[in-house]
């Protein structure tokens, strides 16, 4: 104890305890590189303070977008397993590794991405190109709504698992205006032109306002 100047096994029972300063809590690697248009959300919480955590768009995400490669560490045998993930494997080198994330140090934000059980409720399609695992949106996906994911149906046959098919767009019943919350539009940076989606933003030639 600085005030007393003795040394003691515990607090100082004249000065009582330190003050204690925590650091600063770092977010884990998959969760810095969560894309600004998604968020997680915790769905459940279990026995030991795990949480069980879910995908969720903020914006509308057009049909067709692609994310990846999955991020995770080639393992000839899966150390993590998680009964609401995919269970992700690649080719390479002739060998068939899997894709294991035993932490969120070692993965991307792709590893919270939870399976669909059905084909009303998938959101994702999982396929492999390249020895790397990348998941596109099978059909636009609202705000609010959870990112769910199954394997394409080659990449099926390659993890000897069932293939779900998505319905066609048609029939596919849209949300009335009613139901849809304002959506926030997306604004280039460089020449402030404002978009209703994503994939819009992505695709318009950019002009800046001080080179018009």
């Amino acid at each position: 104890c600085e005030d007393c100047g003795k040394s003691l096994v515990g607090e100082c029972k004249l000065h009582g305890p330190l003050i204690r300063a925590k650091d600063r809590v770092i977010p884990s690697r998959a969760r810095l590189t969560l894309p600004h248009y998604l968020t997680l959300r915790v769905l459940e919480l279990r026995a030991g303070n795990q949480q069980i955590l879910g995908v969720f768009a903020k914006k509308v995400i057009q049909k067709r977008t692609q994310f990846g490669p999955y991020v995770g560490q080639l393992s000839t045998k899966l150390t993590c397993y998680d009964e609401s993930r995919l269970v992700l494997q690649v080719l390479k080198d002739g060998g068939k590794y899997f894709l294991d994330t035993p932490n969120e140090d070692c993965g991307n934000w792709m590893m919270f991405v939870r399976l669909a059980r059905n084909q009303e409720e998938q959101t994702l399609v999982a396929y492999q190109h390249c020895g790397e695992v990348y998941f596109t949106t099978v059909k636009p996906i609202e705000p609010h709504t959870e990112l769910k994911v199954w394997y394409a149906a080659d990449y099926a046959k390659f993890m000897e698992a069932s293939a779900v098919f998505i319905k066609e767009e048609s029939d596919i019943c849209p949300l009335s205006p009613v139901a849809k919350e304002p959506v926030d539009p997306w604004i280039c940076s460089s020449c402030r032109s404002t978009f209703a989606t994503f994939a819009l933003l992505e695709s318009h030639q950019c002009i800046p306002k001080d080179r018009v």
